[in-house]
């Protein structure tokens, strides 16, 4: 009889200690505050369902997550076709190969905080490079602070100048994966770009997409930093986003109860979401 090998489980339990610690511990004490109240000095008294109730019935939060669904939609809607757009036009061999990869990535090795920094000063309406030019060369009257249009365009902007890149490096990972025996073969039988596209780039991408797809979801669904930093929410409440919304609960006002019970929520929420886009876009190659 053959006996199993182990020793392997010896490098993987660290990993799982810290997935445990960092991941298992806090959620259950999420779960533990969600149906509890406590009014301090560790007096907890038991809540039940009440906090999820409440927050499912609450206004404010189907407001927020209503901007959530609007802020990643668009998102979505914009930078997965310019990404693949971008990545079509990158030369697939060639010395500019490696400018243009570290070109794209390097929007990404910003920290998230800093570029919620850099487009507040970036688009201040008499300071800022971009909002003086709006306002004071083009008379168009842009003020973030002030104006919900402006902020909500301004924070799409600086996500898709931030984020767009990954999309770019994973549709592009796909298109140098495709055999010039494909192109060749469409040459000859007279395709047009788009039959090209359609038919050959589109199909041998759409591993690489779904990831991007899924991960552009997951990030633009739980953001927090950028907008934050940005717009803190206002003017008012009109870019204040679920995570902004569940920040502003737990910490701003101290209802832990609540806010423990929108996190769940959130997390399903996106647990779901995630799960029906995995689903939709695997669809046809589960049948075949």
């Amino acid at each position: 009889m053959k006996t199993q090998n182990q020793r392997a489980w010896l490098f993987v339990t660290p990993v799982l200690l810290l997935v445990a610690f960092n991941a298992l511990i806090p959620m259950m004490t999420v779960v533990n505050y969600s149906v509890q109240e406590t009014f301090g000095d560790n007096l907890f008294f038991w809540q039940g369902l009440d906090w999820f109730e409440q927050v499912l019935r609450s206004e404010r939060f189907h407001n927020a997550l209503g901007r959530q669904f609007l802020f990643t939609f668009l998102i979505l809607i914009i930078e997965v076709p310019l990404g693949i757009a971008i990545a079509l036009s990158m030369p697939k061999q060639g010395p500019w190969v490696p400018f243009c990869l570290v070109t794209m990535a390097l929007p990404m090795l910003i920290p998230w905080n800093v570029v919620g920094a850099m487009w507040n000063i970036f688009t201040l309406p008499d300071i800022g490079l971009l909002g003086y030019f709006m306002n004071h060369t083009l008379g168009i009257s842009y003020d973030m602070t002030q104006n919900p249009l402006a902020a909500w365009v301004t924070i799409i902007v600086m996500d898709v100048w931030h984020w767009t890149s990954l999309v770019v490096l994973l549709a592009y990972a796909g298109l140098v994966s495709i055999p010039n025996a494909y192109y060749q073969a469409a040459e000859i039988d007279g395709a047009s770009n788009w039959a090209v596209f359609r038919f050959i780039q589109l199909p041998k991408m759409k591993t690489v997409l779904t990831i991007a797809i899924l991960l552009r979801f997951m990030d633009s669904f739980n953001i927090y930093t950028e907008p934050f930093v940005l717009t803190g929410g206002g003017p008012g409440n009109s870019t204040t986003l679920l995570s902004i919304d569940l920040v502003k609960i737990a910490l701003g006002q101290f209802d832990l109860g609540p806010a423990a019970a929108m996190s769940l929520i959130y997390f399903a929420i996106t647990l779901l979401a995630s799960w029906l886009f995995y689903t939709l876009m695997t669809m046809n190659d589960n049948k075949s």
